[in-house]
């Protein structure tokens, strides 16, 4: 559990460097980009590794229908994650389409698990992602929003969330998660 918490700690420190010392980062050139990467990466192997070496230590019974809701919106975090970098003009309609999918992930992923250490981790990725949004907008409150775009920019964000659903479940079922109903 101590390796989860380091994780995210580590996760955090790396994403709130840019915005909570952004002087000491740029004095850094390079090196300041490294730096956060380091620490995010860091992080992620961290809570991997601290998450699956968890004892399970129950907190609540998840509901019988979480795994529905979760199935279909684990769709639209896969698209809000896609969209920030898409060419949709849907990409205007919101201003941190990554950092709610994220939001979106560690709820959804709560719905179906109701251990200690998956509280830890997606209530803390949940967290993480509210902070985030907070910061970056009070920190950038001028929004620049994207102009243009086309539905083929849709469809394609769309196909391409479909493929990237069907790899992530065959990811999960291949690591012994089986993430479907059944």
């Amino acid at each position: 559990m101590t390796l989860l918490i380091a994780g995210l700690a580590l996760w955090y420190a790396g994403h709130f460097f840019k915005r909570l010392a952004p002087g000491v980062r740029d004095g850094m050139g390079n090196a300041g980009k490294g730096v956060a990467a380091v620490l995010i990466l860091g992080g992620l192997v961290a809570m991997i590794m601290g998450y699956r070496g968890s004892d399970f230590i129950p907190v609540y019974d998840p509901p019988f229908w979480g795994v529905h809701l979760t199935n279909a919106l684990m769709f639209f975090v896969i698209f809000l994650f896609g969209l920030g970098s898409s060419k949709s003009p849907l990409r205007s309609k919101m201003r941190h389409p990554m950092l709610t999918g994220t939001l979106l992930w560690a709820l959804s992923h709560l719905l179906v698990n109701g251990d200690l250490h998956s509280v830890i981790l997606f209530g803390g990725i949940a967290v993480w992602a509210v902070l985030e949004m907070i910061v970056i907008n009070a920190k950038e409150p001028v929004y620049h929003r994207f102009e243009g775009g086309s539905k083929a920019g849709t469809v394609r964000l769309a196909v391409i969330s479909v493929v990237l659903y069907g790899i992530i479940a065959a990811i999960h079922t291949w690591l012994g998660v089986w993430p479907f109903p059944g």
